[in-house]
């Protein structure tokens, strides 16, 4: 259904960092991509976690499923801490640590944009991950800036559905000059994988965007969490690429592209849409695969889906 261009990669850890005794629910995309994350990264790696529902899923305290540091921090503070290590680090030379912040897009998008947005344009050496679910899940479902028009949330009830589109943040990352700016899914593990060894490997500030289902909030069965998150890529709502140093590379390309209805009606958090809304977000998810296209082989920005 897909081709995908993918490098050698380098070598993977074979050292399972993730153990059991998470607290997350079944199907969960964000528990699943933080155990591929860390096969890319390996143990030379610490963590910021800022209030989310990693801050549960990790475990009970005082036991930690992450076999590596970990430091809780506030919700707003994410970048800015990891920061601060990465310069505790370099004072004692442990150059060789990869200081990573995993926030959700609460934490992303709205309230700790304005730490994430200062280390960006200093560039501080840190790999951000905004592991997305489209809402603040953790919290009881409620409408973040990452949540899709139409989707159903506790705050977005039926006859208030969300109409604005989903901020675009791989466009205000790569507007702050960072090195390397990456989406992807744990549907394409291997391409995941790829990018955070990648990262590992790259100084300045590097933001990864993953797409990362939760049945519950996306009304979903736990069954066929990465089914639908593949359908996310495959019907161009959720495109997965890289900037590196302004060069953008569409990794995945659907060779028989999925209708962006079927994605939708997938999920129960969207069974309050009308035709109109949902035209609109086809015509929107169409413009912006298009826009992508162009900016990857700017040669062949002539494509329609006429």
């Amino acid at each position: 259904m897909q081709k995908t261009f993918d490098i050698p990669r380098e070598k993977m850890t074979n050292e399972e960092l993730l153990q059991p005794g998470m607290l997350s629910c079944q199907g969960c995309g964000a528990a699943l991509s933080m155990k591929l994350a860390l096969k890319g990264l390996g143990e030379r790696t610490m963590i910021v976690i800022p209030a989310s529902c990693w801050g549960i899923i990790i475990g009970t305290y005082p036991y930690s499923t992450l076999q590596v540091p970990v430091i809780h921090v506030p919700f707003e503070t994410a970048a800015v801490v990891a920061s601060g290590i990465r310069a505790a680090l370099d004072v004692r030379g442990e150059a060789d640590i990869t200081v990573m912040a995993w926030a959700g897009d609460g934490g992303t998008y709205d309230i700790g944009l304005q730490s994430l947005s200062g280390a960006a344009e200093r560039n501080d050496d840190i790999l951000y991950v905004c592991y997305d679910n489209e809402a603040y899940m953790n919290t009881g479902i409620q409408r973040s800036s990452a949540t899709p028009p139409g989707a159903w949330t506790s705050t977005t009830p039926a006859g208030a559905l969300k109409e604005e589109p989903k901020k675009d943040m791989e466009m205000i990352m790569l507007a702050h000059g960072v090195p390397y700016v990456a989406s992807a899914s744990v549907a394409y593990p291997d391409d995941l994988v790829r990018k955070f060894e990648k990262a590992r490997n790259i100084k300045g500030t590097r933001f990864i965007h993953l797409l990362s289902s939760c049945p519950p909030g996306w009304r979903i069965d736990s069954a066929v969490s990465v089914k639908v998150t593949r359908m996310a890529t495959q019907s161009c709502v959720f495109p997965i690429y890289e900037i590196e140093k302004g060069k953008y590379t569409v990794n995945v390309l659907p060779e028989e592209r999925l209708p962006v209805e079927d994605y939708l009606q997938a999920q129960g958090r969207f069974r309050e849409m009308g035709k109109e809304m949902i035209r609109a977000v086809r015509e929107q998810v169409d413009q912006r695969w298009l826009e992508l296209l162009a900016r990857a082989d700017p040669g062949k920005n002539q494509a329609s889906f006429d």
